[in-house]
């Protein structure tokens, strides 16, 4: 295990032998930046700020990996992730933007959606779920949309996750071939993978006609995710005007003696195997 260790470690912090400069160590990078995640968690809790972050891009782009990191520690009460399956039947009868509404912050809550109303000028377009009419009326109301979250006091940020043509094809057929990753792999990825200049046609105007002032769209390089997740994290982190609020540590008193008429319960309880002791011998 120690080998392995010391292996991540030279991993991830390389030496550029031509300029004799030693790059940025990841692992302690990231957990520096969830620290102050952490920190900003407590700021939106106290003001009552209200924040939604939205990730689309190319798929196996490592959105979710982003997510993951952002989100691993601190509070799902705080930091709500959205990720909404394909709208019902009766979804399908209202209005596009209905089924978000609900999922908006209230005070103190940072929501991150995975995937997002640019469902419609991406995939929807693409694969045909919705008209070329609908699609492009959408990239004319998206905007005025924004705009109305932005008036509200709501903080919008926009990443969009980019990938190469090759690296989105050797982490698709790493896919396949490894058993953790292949639930990773749908037919819309299948799709995706085949109509790779459909979807970038659809991000250019997507991006092109829904990049403004109050929401811009800020692309994030992911061929390398390490660097991606440093690099988004570290903006989510600066475009909020976030303060560092002070810990007021509990005083833990002292535990309650064990009461002298308490008497050991021996009836009989069932204990997970402990297969690590088996395995040990």
């Amino acid at each position: 295990m120690e080998e392995v260790m010391n292996k991540r470690q030279d991993d991830d912090t390389e030496v550029d032998e031509k300029k004799g400069k030693k790059s940025w160590n990841y692992d302690k990078e990231i957990v520096k930046l969830q620290v102050e995640l952490a920190h900003l968690q407590s700021w939106v809790k106290k003001s009552g700020a209200r924040v939604v972050i939205i990730f689309e891009g190319r798929d196996a782009a490592g959105k979710g990996g982003m997510i993951k990191r952002i989100t691993e520690r601190v509070s799902p009460r705080v930091f709500r992730v959205v990720a909404l399956p394909a709208p019902t039947d009766r979804e399908k009868t209202q209005m596009y933007m209905q089924r978000y509404f609900a999922h908006m912050p209230a005070a103190g809550e940072i929501v991150i959606f995975d995937r997002s109303w640019y469902n419609r000028p991406g995939v929807d377009r693409v694969m045909g779920f919705c008209s070329e009419k609908k699609a492009r009326r959408f990239l004319e109301l998206a905007p005025g949309f924004e705009a109305s979250i932005v008036e509200s006091g709501i903080t919008l940020l926009k990443y969009f996750l980019t990938v190469g043509e090759k690296e989105q094809d050797r982490r698709f057929r790493r896919r396949i071939e490894d058993p953790l990753r292949q639930w990773k792999l749908s037919p819309m990825d299948v799709e995706s993978y085949q109509r790779w200049w459909d979807y970038t046609v659809a991000y250019d105007e997507m991006i092109r006609a829904t990049d403004r002032q109050h929401a811009p769209w800020w692309i994030v390089p992911s061929d390398d995710k390490k660097r991606a997740r440093i690099n988004c994290i570290s903006h989510i982190l600066k475009s909020i005007l976030y303060e560092t609020m002070k810990f007021n540590a509990p005083d833990l008193g002292k535990r309650q003696k064990r009461p002298a008429d308490y008497v050991e319960d021996k009836s009989i309880r069932h204990f997970v195997p402990d297969v690590v002791a088996e395995q040990m011998q």
